[in-house]
C-alpha cells in the first residue's frame, strides 16, 4: 500500500518560491493497494494534479474518504479532469451533517451557478454519497482483497472525521483536522486513538506553533508536539506532519519538523513533514 501527497496545506492554497518544497496546495492524499482502484482521502485543490496523472481513455473509478465539508477540503473536486469523460465514478464517504442536510446537497448546493459556472451535476462522470460517522465499512479492492476503513467522530469546527485504512496487514490513519484541547493539554478522544492504535502511518494536523495555538486554540487545530503526542501514545509508528499553516514557508516547516523529530526519538516514533510529489510505502 502507498499513500502519495498531492496537497499539504491546511486553510487556503498559496504559492510563491518560499513554500516549494513543501507545496500550495491544500489536502488530498491518494492511496493505492496494488491492482485497485484508488482511495482519495480529502479532495483539496491537489485533486486536480492528482487527476492531471491519471490515464486518458479509461473511465476512473475510485473511493474518497472525506474528513469534512470545509472548503480546503473539497476545492479540488470540480477541477478534477477525468470527472470530465462519462463513464467515470467516484464514491464520497463523509460525515453525516448535524442539521440534518444531506452531505449531497451540500455539493449540489456549493457547486453551482453563481458559486461556479456550471451545476456538478452536469459534469460527465457521476458520483456517489455514503454518510459516515462512527463506523467500519469495506472498500472491494477486486483481486487485491477488501480494504477496511474505520471511521470516527473527531473534534474540528463542524462534523468531520478521521479514517483508519487496512489492507494486507499494512494500516494507515488520516486526521488532517483535529482541535487538540483548548488548554493545551495531551488528551484525545477515544474515537482518535481508535484511529492511530498501532498503525504504520499516521497522517496527523501539525499546523501551529504553541505560540500560535495560544491565539488560536479553538480553531480546531493542534500543534507539533500534541501529533507528535498522539502517535507516541497510539503506538504509531511513522507520523507525517500535515496541513501546514499557509503562512509558514518552507524554511519554518523545516525547523517545526526537525524539532519533532527531536520528540519522536525520544518516544520511538519517525516523524517527517509531508510534501507534494512525496511517495511513501506503507507497512513492510
Amino acid at each position: 500500500m502507498t499513500a502519495s501527497f498531492h496537497g499539504v496545506r491546511g486553510s487556503t492554497p498559496c504559492h510563491g518560491p518560499e513554500i516549494v518544497r513543501y507545496g500550495g496546495n491544500t489536502s488530498c492524499v491518494a492511496v493505492q493497494v496494488p491492482g485497485a482502484d484508488p482511495i482519495l482521502l480529502d479532495l483539496g485543490t491537489g485533486l486536480r494534479y492528482f487527476g492531471a496523472q491519471q490515464p486518458t481513455g479509461v473511465p476512473f473509478r475510485g473511493t474518497c474518504l472525506l474528513s469534512h465539508l470545509h472548503w480546503d477540503h473539497i476545492q479540488g473536486l470540480p477541477f478534477f479532469a477525468p470527472l470530465l469523460t462519462d463513464g467515470a465514478h467516484v464514491t464520497i464517504h463523509a460525515p453525516a451533517q448535524g442539521d440534518g442536510s444531506s452531505v449531497e446537497r451540500v455539493f449540489a448546493d456549493t457547486i453551482k451557478p453563481p458559486l461556479f459556472p456550471i451545476d456538478l451535476a452536469l459534469l460527465p462522470g457521476s458520483l456517489s454519497f455514503e454518510e459516515v460517522g462512527d463506523s467500519e465499512f469495506v472498500i472491494d479492492a477486486g483481486d487485491a482483497g477488501d480494504v477496511r476503513v474505520m471511521s470516527r467522530i473527531i473534534p474540528h469546527v463542524g462534523e468531520t472525521v478521521g479514517y483508519r485504512i487496512e489492507w494486507n496487514g499494512a494500516s494507515l490513519a488520516y486526521l488532517s483536522d483535529h482541535q487538540q484541547p483548548c488548554d493545551g493539554s495531551l488528551v484525545a478522544t477515544a474515537g482518535a486513538l481508535d484511529l492511530c492504535r498501532d498503525v504504520d502511518l499516521l497522517i496527523h494536523d501539525a499546523q501551529y506553533t504553541p505560540a500560535e495555538f495560544a491565539a488560536k486554540c479553538d480553531w480546531g487545530h493542534c500543534t507539533a508536539e500534541f501529533a507528535v503526542w498522539l502517535a507516541s501514545e497510539a503506538g504509531a509508528k511513522q507520523l507525517a506532519m500535515f496541513h501546514h499553516d499557509p503562512a509558514h514557508d518552507d524554511d519554518m516547516v523545516d525547523a517545526l519538523v526537525a524539532e519533532a523529530q527531536v520528540a519522536g526519538a525520544a518516544c520511538g516514533v519517525d516523524v517527517f513533514g509531508a510534501a507534494e510529489g512525496m511517495s511513501v510505502a506503507v507497512g513492510d
